[in-house]
C-alpha cells in the first residue's frame, strides 16, 4: 500500500536543504503611512497604512515631484513614531539635517542611521551584511528596521568610477540598470519573511522616443541628430522637436506634450549591420523582434548582438 505523503516531513526536509528558503506566506504586519491619504491608498488599498515592511517599495518621478519628501521626510519620521529604526543611505548628498528636522525627523542617533554612499554594490553590501546579522537574533530579539535609498538613479557601478578616473566617460554600457535590477530582486527575497522595509526613490523622465511614448526611469534618450518621423511624412532632428508637434508612433499620430533636454547622461553607441550607428543613453528602448516573431521592448544595457531592431 502506497504510504501517504507526509506534509511535515517534506517542509522540514526543504528547510534544512535550502538556506533561507521561507515557507507560507508573508502578509505584511506592519505599515508605515506616507502622510498623504491617497497615497497610501493607491499603494496599500487602505487610507491608514502606506508602505509595508517586508517588501521593496520604490517612488519614481520627476525631479522635484517630492520623492524625497515622502520617502526621506514624512515616511522616516512616521517609522519612527512606531518605533521603527531607520537606515537613511543618501547617494545624492542632498539631505541635509536641519530639512529633516524641520520634517519632524528625529537626527538622534538611537533613532537614525545616515550613510552617505554612491556605490550600488555598497548598498547591496550594506544590506546583505545587516540581513545576515538580523537572521542569526534570536526572534524576539529583533528590531523593526526601514532602509531609506535616496535615490537609485544617482548611485554608481565600478565601471563609472573607472572610467571617470580615466578621464573617459562614454558610460558602464548598460551594467547600471542590470545591477539596480539585481539590487531590487535579491532584496526583495532577503527581506520578505522579516519585518525589514526597503524604500528608494528613482528619477523618471518623459520619453523623447516617439515609438515608446511612457515615462522612462532614470533616462532613456536619443542623442542630437537622430531623426524623428513627423504625422505629415517628413522628419525631424529630435533637438528641433516643439511642444504640439505631431509625430508618428505605433499608436498613430501623436502631439508632443513636452520636450526635455539632458546634458549630463551618459550616452554609448550602438553599431547596425547597415553601417548606421545610433547613440541612447543605457535606458533607451528600442523595439526587436523575438524569435517567435514577436515584438518586445528591450533596453540598450538588454541588448544583444542577434537582436533585430524595429526601423522604419
Amino acid at each position: 500500500m502506497t504510504k501517504p505523503f507526509d506534509v511535515s516531513k517534506f517542509r522540514k526536509s526543504i528547510t534544512k536543504s535550502i538556506d533561507g528558503l521561507s515557507v507560507g506566506f508573508n502578509d505584511p504586519t506592519d505599515w508605515v503611512s506616507t502622510g498623504s491619504y491617497a497615497l497610501n491608498y493607491l499603494i496599500s488599498g487602505d487610507f491608514h497604512k502606506g508602505i509595508p515592511l517586508g517588501k521593496v517599495t520604490v517612488f519614481a518621478g520627476e525631479s522635484g515631484a517630492g520623492k524625497s519628501y515622502f520617502a526621506s521626510g514624512n515616511i522616516v519620521k512616521n517609522a519612527q513614531d512606531q518605533g521603527i529604526f531607520v537606515v537613511l543611505i543618501d547617494s545624492e548628498n542632498a539631505l541635509d539635517e536641519s530639512w529633516l528636522k524641520a520634517l519632524g525627523v528625529d537626527t538622534a542617533d538611537d533613532k537614525l542611521l545616515k550613510l552617505s554612499m554612491c556605490m550600488i554594490d555598497d548598498v547591496a553590501k550594506t544590506i546583505s551584511e545587516f540581513m545576515d546579522g538580523y537572521k542569526a537574533m534570536d526572534e524576539e530579539e529583533r528590531p523593526k528596521v526601514l532602509f531609506v535609498v535616496d535615490s537609485l538613479g544617482m548611485l554608481l557601478t565600478p565601471t563609472d568610477v573607472k572610467q571617470f578616473e580615466a578621464g573617459d566617460l562614454k558610460g558602464d554600457l548598460g551594467r547600471k540598470p542590470k545591477a539596480l535590477t539585481a539590487l531590487v530582486r535579491n532584496t526583495v527575497n532577503m527581506i520578505g519573511a522579516y519585518n525589514v522595509g526597503i524604500v528608494a526613490t528613482n528619477h523618471t523622465y518623459a520619453s523623447q522616443d516617439p515609438y515608446n511614448p511612457d515615462p522612462n526611469i532614470s533616462g532613456g534618450c536619443l542623442t542630437a541628430g537622430h531623426k524623428i518621423s513627423m504625422s505629415d511624412n517628413t522628419f525631424k532632428n529630435i533637438e528641433e522637436i516643439v511642444k504640439e508637434d505631431s509625430v508618428i508612433t505605433l499608436n498613430g499620430n501623436v502631439a508632443v506634450a513636452e520636450t526635455f533636454k539632458f546634458d549630463d547622461t551618459e550616452v554609448f553607441e550602438l553599431e547596425l549591420e547597415s553601417g548606421e550607428v545610433i547613440q541612447a543613453t543605457a535606458e533607451h528602448k528600442f523595439l526587436v523582434s523575438a524569435t517567435d516573431n514577436t515584438l518586445i521592448w528591450k533596453t540598450v544595457g538588454d541588448l544583444g548582438e542577434d537582436d533585430f531592431i524595429l526601423c522604419n
